[in-house]
């Protein structure tokens, strides 16, 4: 019954080709597919069971951030439309690809690109891996839909979260502050199911609650044209922004904290 409720997502969430991974328009919105309302509920049922199952589906999380997040999408659009930056990101639709942030591996070490850089080297990730975006209806929240998800390795590295379940699930609590996506709350619950229960109790007691304060205290982080701050210095941008890097664990706690090796990408 699991396996073909998941099945139907996988129907959908057909493997990217190589064309997409060259062409960035595709990614965006050449390979949409439209959906009635009965698959986009199947979808959205099986990319959650699946993600569940195995977090480290990019192609399934993302499917269910697209076809369970259209209202919140729509908000940030016009969240976006309030403010000049935000303006400037949809009007010109930057990429975050390899050849649009390959400067900030050249950039001194103490600025904010430097430490994307150095976020990403040291994990082996590209910016060219995000999954494209299949099931948004137009192409404005299909651009949106693919910065929210492009700019993530940018929120990891300005709140030092690593790629681990407790980061991940740490920074999608932040998510949910900042864009109010189901799909961040989901993850968040499937997140704490796999702790185990030093974990748990290590995540609600100390990262959860600052979490909550970071969401809520930082500016609107889908406003900011990151690529145009990669000179500026890291914590000059954390202040300007507002945002507080997680804390360190409790010593004594410190090995609960070795959750479960998973690296996402939603």
């Amino acid at each position: 019954m699991i396996e073909s409720i998941v099945g139907v997502a996988e129907i959908y969430c057909f493997r990217r080709d190589l064309k997409e991974k060259r062409e960035a328009a595709t990614m965006i919105g050449g390979a949409r597919v439209r959906l009635n309302g009965w698959q986009q509920a199947a979808v959205a049922v099986g990319s959650a069971v699946g993600a569940l199952l195995d977090p480290r589906r990019a192609d399934l999380i993302a499917a269910l951030g697209e076809t369970t997040g259209k209202p919140a999408f729509e908000r940030i659009v016009q969240r976006m439309k309030s403010s000049p930056e935000g303006r400037a990101i949809l009007l010109e639709q930057p990429r975050v690809i390899s050849a649009n942030v390959g400067h900030a591996w050249d950039l001194p070490p103490n600025t904010f690109g430097a430490a994307y850089a150095k976020f990403m080297g040291s994990r082996n990730f590209s910016p060219d891996d995000r999954p494209p975006v299949r099931f948004m209806e137009t192409d404005e929240l299909a651009y949106v839909a693919m910065r929210a998800r492009e700019v993530h390795d940018f929120w990891h590295t300005l709140f030092d979260l690593p790629t681990n379940l407790m980061g991940e699930s740490a920074l999608k609590v932040i998510e949910f502050q900042q864009m109010y996506l189901p799909m961040c709350l989901m993850s968040v619950i499937g997140g704490s199911v796999r702790f185990n229960e030093k974990q748990r109790k290590l995540f609600f007691q100390h990262y959860f609650p600052w979490a909550i304060r970071a969401g809520m205290q930082s500016t609107e982080l889908m406003c900011i044209y990151y690529e145009k701050h990669f000179h500026e210095d890291l914590e000059d941008v954390r202040r300007k922004w507002g945002i507080t890097p997680a804390p360190a664990a409790p010593k004594q706690t410190q090995a609960a904290a070795a959750s479960p090796g998973l690296v996402e990408k939603p």
